[in-house]
């Protein structure tokens, strides 16, 4: 199936930038961060952007404009910083 190559271009991005922040979470804190709390980060981030389904990633990079990318990555430092901070409030593991 043709289908196997399509995803959302934020899937791979977000989960970088979550397992970045939990990284520098359990340095200040010393304490390890729950992987199901990492997936519920990641959960809250996608749900905050839209989706941007690619089949591959060079194809999006190649037709971005740098303003269309800078946009891009605010949006994705706003979702991961916000769903950081949400789900921390609520899960009190930090």
């Amino acid at each position: 199936m043709p289908f196997e190559t399509i995803h959302n271009y934020y899937e791979r991005v977000v989960f970088r930038a979550v397992l970045d922040a939990t990284r520098e979470l359990a340095a200040a804190s010393g304490t390890a961060v729950d992987t199901d709390v990492i997936a519920d980060m990641a959960c809250v981030a996608l749900n905050r952007l839209p989706a941007r389904y690619i089949r591959h990633d060079i194809d999006l990079a190649y037709y971005l404009t740098d303003a269309e990318r800078e946009t891009m990555d605010q949006m994705i430092k706003a979702a991961v910083t916000f769903a950081v901070d949400f789900v921390q409030q609520r899960a009190r593991v930090f």
